[in-house]
């Protein structure tokens, strides 16, 4: 499997991650299947967050790999922290205790890379910047990010905290390309001329911010997978011509379209089932061209200005 750099860290990692929020409804053999088929793809990172399955998928995945050395120096962990029940949560005191937790149900010494997961309109950077300077120099923490951050709120982070923030993980899928179209469109009045994001497509490209893709197979907000969904029928045929080109499934495709993009995005596969593991990894390797790249997004319903 092809590898990336994780932003400006010196973290070489697969270009395909495993998201590992589902993984709470695994028993013990069933997490260590799908852990052990995506090591043996080449699939090194794993994405976690503090919420997911609430904290019962860190645990399981901690009993799956048996807090065994060797697998765990093979392995990039990810998570994330700073949704609360109700409310969201960047106090330093709420940063500190996630990951002391998440370090005690992961059973490891250190998170390779901590996200902050959504966006705190409350944040006070200054405690942000002391919740991290604390967790590194404790090397409980070696590298920092976000999750759905536009460019000023993580502007406005950088001024107080030191350390780089490598990672923004966002949702963007063929499906959901509103920070593809806005670039597309520029100086247009119509719908997809709208900049939601703030350029953040962009401006990770200039600040060399690893973008990482949620919800790789969603349309909306978790409404369905659009792989084989009889609402995108004019999709998945032309995703069914491009994957038969290339000897590969549908899902495939739609992972090689997100790699294709130069921003050298890593897409988060959240698959429990090993063979479809298998079955998607093998984008890792395919380059579609800028023609097939466009066919897929316009047979997606986008429109060219």
């Amino acid at each position: 499997m092809k590898k990336i750099k994780l932003g400006t860290s010196n973290l070489s990692v697969s270009n395909i991650s495993l998201g590992c929020m589902r993984m709470g409804d695994l028993t013990k053999t069933e997490a260590a299947d799908v852990i052990n088929r995506s090591l043996d793809v080449g699939i090194d990172f794993f994405d976690h967050a503090d919420i997911y399955a609430g904290g019962k998928s860190e645990e399981i995945f901690a009993e799956a790999i048996d807090s065994n050395p060797s697998i765990r120096e093979k392995m990039v962990l990810q998570t994330k922290t700073g949704i609360r029940k109700g409310f969201f949560d960047f106090s330093k005191e709420h940063i500190v205790g996630s990951v002391d937790k998440s370090l005690q149900r992961l059973k490891t010494d250190y998170i390779d890379v901590l996200l902050l997961h959504r966006p705190d309109t409350l944040v006070e950077p200054e405690e942000v910047a002391e919740a991290f300077t604390s967790l590194k120099e404790s090397g409980k923490v070696r590298h920092f990010g976000v999750s759905n951050h536009n460019p000023m709120q993580i502007e406005l982070l950088k001024k107080y905290v030191e350390q780089d923030l490598i990672i923004n993980q966002l949702q963007l899928s063929i499906m959901h390309t509103g920070m593809i179209d806005a670039g597309l469109n520029v100086n247009m009045k119509h719908a997809g001329g709208v900049d939601r994001d703030g350029s953040v497509l962009d401006y990770s490209r200039l600040h060399d911010m690893t973008i990482q893709a949620w919800s790789p197979f969603q349309y909306g907000f978790f409404e369905g997978v659009f792989i084989d969904h009889e609402k995108f029928p004019e999709l998945n045929a032309k995703l069914q011509e491009v994957a038969e080109k290339y000897g590969v499934s549908k899902s495939a495709i739609a992972i090689a379209w997100i790699l294709r993009h130069p921003a050298k995005i890593q897409p988060v596969i959240g698959s429990m089932n090993p063979s479809r593991i298998t079955e998607i990894s093998k984008a890792s390797d395919i380059e579609l061209t800028r023609e097939e790249w466009y066919g897929i997004y316009l047979a997606a319903g986008n429109e060219l200005p």
